[in-house]
């Protein structure tokens, strides 16, 4: 086996069998967490500058990696697949997670300062985890396979959104004053939360409330449901594999 095979088999997602793929891929979890620290922080601590360098040097050896071995993943050893790599999802997930810290890195680089104005794309951190959680990829597989579902679901939610909107803002115009804040008020609604900063004070408009709210939670359960039995479809042919 070549070193850049055995490299792509152990930064690949672990299937449980590889003892140095499962370690790597928990350690890169802590990695990430670790980077997002200073993001629940105002202060700015030497700790968390030191704690920074350390994560992005670890972030950019492994996109050099996954770039080096690409040729494994994509187009079956393929040159082209060098050149497709950078532009797939997660690799572009690692580039925006990177570049927020070069500053940190190059000091000397005066355009690279400007990114400090967009320190809040480091959240993009977040999303590099599903590379490593097995959990987060069979749910990736259920929202793929269910997407039709969804999308029925998303438009009903949204046009019962909308004809509640257009409803309580000509039964109570003096309550709403415009039509966005009565989208605001139907969206609180169907989700059943009612911030309250934001409400009718007519007995029509209550009714059409009350109403928005009991068929909000019938809409709210309907993707909830799809997903659930989703992933436990998935989870069934998953322990049928093995």
């Amino acid at each position: 086996m070549s070193p850049r095979k055995r490299i792509y088999e152990v930064i690949e997602k672990s299937d449980g069998k590889d003892a140095l793929s499962s370690i790597y891929d928990y350690a890169m979890i802590i990695i990430i967490v670790l980077s997002l620290l200073p993001l629940a922080f105002k202060q700015d601590v030497p700790f968390f500058r030191i704690t920074d360098v350390i994560t992005v040097t670890v972030f950019i050896i492994d996109y050099c990696l996954r770039w080096m071995t690409a040729d494994y993943k994509i187009d079956n050893r393929s040159v082209k697949s060098f050149i497709r790599y950078p532009f797939t999802p997660m690799a572009i997930v690692d580039l925006l997670s990177i570049l927020p810290s070069l500053t940190v890195l190059s000091q000397g680089f005066k355009v690279l300062r400007v990114l400090r104005m967009i320190r809040a794309m480091r959240v993009v951190r977040v999303f590099k985890v599903m590379r490593y959680s097995k959990s987060i990829e069979i749910i990736g597989n259920v929202l793929k396979k269910s997407k039709d579902s969804l999308i029925a679901v998303c438009m009903l939610a949204g046009g019962y959104i909308l004809i509640s909107a257009l409803i309580i803002f000509n039964v109570e115009p003096d309550s709403f004053n415009t039509f966005f804040d009565a989208i605001y008020w139907a969206t609180v609604s169907l989700t059943t939360v009612g911030y309250g900063d934001i409400y009718p004070v007519s007995t029509m408009g209550r009714i059409i409330t009350m109403i928005s709210s009991v068929f909000g939670i019938a809409v709210v359960a309907l993707p909830a449901g799809i997903i659930t039995a989703g992933y436990m479809t998935e989870l069934e042919k998953r322990n049928k594999e093995i």
